[in-house]
């Protein structure tokens, strides 16, 4: 899995790209934690379930149904964003959605059942250029972690905010 840092890149991104008018701060903020939300499943290598089944890591946090049902709370909230409400329930469900996506781009894992409950199957993206990340708070403080976040800077962070500087500058031309 990318960390935790890392999965915040697409809601920083797209809030970017987007403007403060169509994304307001709390909505980020609730964008950034529904972005790392699906991570909460990690709770499960405590219970000692690991990656087994869809109440293990990358289990059913990391489904397209997960990131649908969380997408009601931006449903919900909309209102006080000044967001109308389809627009709320889409930047939460795809914040959401945003990290098993990530997720499959890594190169370690048991990959992700993103279609659960009509597959079963776990998948990863044939282009797996994220290194996994260290889940231990140990590790994540060694040399190993280092690459890894700067593996995430070059492959997800990088070209995420070239874009979002692009669209953003894009705006400001059409508006001049």
């Amino acid at each position: 899995m990318p960390t935790i840092l890392t999965h915040v890149a697409v809601p920083i991104a797209a809030a970017v790209a987007l403007g403060w008018r169509r994304i307001p701060r709390w909505a980020l903020l609730a964008g950034m934690a529904a972005a790392v939300a699906p991570d909460l499943d990690a709770i499960a290598f405590k219970l000692d379930m690991g990656y087994g089944g869809m109440t293990g890591h990358r289990g059913f946090t990391h489904t397209l149904l997960f990131a649908l049902l969380l997408g009601l709370v931006g449903l919900a909230l909309a209102p006080r964003w000044n967001m109308p409400r389809w627009a709320g329930y889409a930047w939460i469900a795809l914040c959401t959605l945003s990290h098993p996506l990530l997720d499959m781009m890594t190169n370690g894992g048991a990959g992700i059942a993103l279609l659960w409950p009509l597959d079963q199957a776990h998948h990863f993206f044939a282009w797996r250029p994220i290194e996994v990340s260290p889940i231990s708070l140990r590790r994540f403080l060694s040399w190993r972690g280092a690459q890894v976040l700067r593996n995430e800077a070059v492959v997800v962070w990088a070209p995420l905010m070239a874009v979002a500087l692009l669209v953003w500058a894009a705006r400001r031309v059409r508006k001049a």
